[in-house]
């Protein structure tokens, strides 16, 4: 899989510019806040339908302009793509796929597979659950649709179970048929979410744990800590679980278990990386998890998704960086940084110097 060319007219701080990719390895390059980043943002909307930097999509259109537009062409072993999204200050998203209008962010998802790493991405490892959480829902959500589809399907009745379990402690309640009726869709939706996540964190750990050990060779292993614990993922056993809990629930006022609560056990040499381990065996499982994350899409696809690494380099040292290059080199992949120093260029390595939105010559 691989992008041929990108196209933005009022994006972010760009009028209007066209980019034609290299197959392997693409080098953005300059000053900063001159709108290296923008270009790796205009990739991973087309492929998670958002962006991951701003969660409002007006904050896309280039200042004093109605709109934005951007244009991807992509290819993967059986066709070509032509994806275009249109945004306007309305808060309207326009998005077709080889003129065909895409109306669900769950037909997109699927189409063009990215893997994006950012300096922010180091907090994985020592971060809250909630950044693992968001790690595993969006590399799921790429592959499967109707995992997104269940997921946001489970946050809707999640926020109206919460509303409920507020208004019954206020009221003195301690059961309510409605609160079950909740959890009835709550165990539906969670028990496919589960089973998507238990799968995926048994790849996630083998791959991992592979990549750890032909960097550093230590042990690295990767164990999905879901909320709701039993030998068995099932709707009834998730069901009985949070009938059994309703009263803790109506107590706290708030929903105390399900996969809004799951986590991730990740441990090196048998201690547990987020407590014990130091700030570089922290940075190289995050780099592992991270390139785990493209061999998984590999592994259920058959080919390698695109990598985004946005200002990577000068957060490794020599030996990460030097595996980093190594392991990227057969696949398309979009560097941005402030100094092509820390880049092992080869005859295939295309550079882009970024000057206040404009592509300069090298």
């Amino acid at each position: 899989m691989y992008i041929s060319s990108i196209t933005l007219n009022n994006f972010r701080n760009y009028s209007r510019e066209k980019i034609e990719l290299s197959p392997l390895t693409n080098v953005i390059y300059g000053d900063n806040a001159q709108g290296k980043t923008n270009i790796l943002e205009a990739v991973y909307i087309f492929s998670h339908g958002k962006s991951h930097r701003t969660k409002s999509d007006k904050e896309l259109i280039r200042f004093g302009e109605d709109f934005a537009k951007l244009s991807i062409d992509f290819h993967d072993s059986e066709r070509d793509y032509n994806a275009i999204m249109q945004i306007t200050k309305g808060g309207k998203k326009s998005i077709k796929i080889n003129h065909v209008q895409i109306s669900k962010l769950s037909m997109l998802m699927n189409y063009l597979n990215v893997v994006m790493f950012s300096p922010e991405d180091l907090d994985l490892v020592k971060g809250s659950p909630g950044t693992r959480r968001r790690f595993i829902d969006a590399a799921i959500s790429q592959l499967y649709p109707g995992y997104l589809v269940s997921l946001i399907d489970y946050h809707k009745s999640l926020a109206q179970k919460n509303s409920l379990l507020k208004v019954l402690k206020t009221s003195g309640k301690k059961s309510d048929i409605t609160l079950s009726v909740w959890n009835e869709q709550l165990a539906e939706e969670g028990t496919k979410i589960m089973n998507y996540r238990s799968d995926f964190v048994a790849l996630l750990n083998r791959f991992s744990a592979a990549i750890q050990s032909e960097i550093s060779g230590e042990s690295l292993c990767i164990a999905y800590q879901p909320s709701i614990k039993g030998e068995e993922i099932s709707r009834d056993f998730f069901y009985e679980y949070l009938e059994n809990h309703q009263r803790r629930e109506i107590e706290f006022s708030s929903a105390l278990f399900g996969i809004q609560r799951d986590d991730l056990s990740i441990t090196i040499n048998n201690n547990e990386a987020r407590i014990y381990g130091s700030q570089g065996q922290q940075r190289t499982a995050t780099l592992s998890m991270k390139m785990a994350q493209a061999d998984y899409i590999h592994h259920i696809k058959g080919e390698y998704p695109i990598l985004l690494l946005d200002d990577i380099m000068s957060e490794l040292d020599i030996n990460r960086r030097t595996y980093l290059s190594k392991k990227i080199r057969d696949k398309q992949v979009l560097i941005t940084c402030t100094d092509t120093d820390l880049i092992d260029s080869t005859d295939s390595t295309k550079l882009f110097r970024i000057k206040n939105g404009v592509i300069m010559q090298p």
